[in-house]
């Protein structure tokens, strides 16, 4: 694919489901990648309603990312509106893919946010986590000091300090969960977010690279996709 086409497709996304893409081509990226496939077009509310050819633990990624993600960051998703029809693949590797997911939150994202609220000893212990279970050990670890530090700065007013301990807490928990629901993952950098203004940029990262295991969705000419979506749009102008 080639880097920065996405203005080409010249389609907005937007947070939530759509009952058709509006005027100002306003879907999710599920729903996008739908209509650029050339799919019959369907609202997504939860990755259960993707056609069966889109990859579950990677649509339910992208679409926790869509929803969370504040208007001037969704753009990032549009670069991958091309890579999910087609990306189902076996429950192996479906598997593979959700603890890639959840595993790399804990080692990208929490990290620098453990680092900002002073957990230096976890922040290394995170980003040294070589598989699934050292991972989730480390976040489960870092949620347990998170809600500790939270609850003391609490009790003295130090409110900068407990939020920050709040959002470790919180990230950490949801990295745990993203274990077996891979929409959670998308609530580790949610939570970071706040505090920590790259967390979206390392979130698009870890999905690119949970797109590159396992089958690849077919090619689909870029003119082809954008005529759909113009389409599309063009029945609701």
């Amino acid at each position: 694919m080639t880097a920065g086409f996405e203005h080409i497709l010249n389609w907005r996304l937007l947070a939530g489901s759509h009952p058709f893409p509006g005027p100002d081509g306003g879907t999710c990226i599920n729903e996008a990648a739908i209509v650029a496939a050339g799919l019959p077009y369907r609202a997504i509310r939860a990755s259960a309603d993707c056609p069966p050819c889109f990859s579950r633990p990677l649509s339910a990624y992208a679409l926790g990312l869509n929803d969370a993600m504040p208007d001037a960051e969704r753009p990032r998703l549009m670069a991958f509106v091309l890579r999910l029809s087609g990306s189902a693949d076996t429950d192996e590797v479906e598997a593979e893919r959700t603890a890639f997911l959840a595993r790399e939150s804990v080692r990208r994202i929490l990290p620098p946010l453990l680092d900002r609220a002073g957990m230096a000893d976890l922040a290394a212990r995170c980003e040294a986590a070589s598989g699934l279970p050292a991972a989730l050990a480390a976040a489960r670890a870092a949620a347990w000091r998170g809600g500790n530090v939270a609850q003391g700065a609490s009790l003295r007013r130090a409110w900068l300090q407990g939020a920050l301990a709040s959002a470790v807490a919180r990230t950490a928990t949801a990295a745990v969960q993203a274990a077996g629901e891979p929409r959670a993952a998308a609530e580790v950098a949610e939570g970071a977010a706040p505090f920590l203004p790259e967390a979206w940029a390392l979130a698009a990262a870890i999905l690119d690279e949970a797109l590159r295991i396992g089958r690849q969705a077919p090619g689909i000419d870029l003119l082809r996709a954008r005529d759909r979506l113009d389409a599309a749009r063009a029945v609701r102008a």
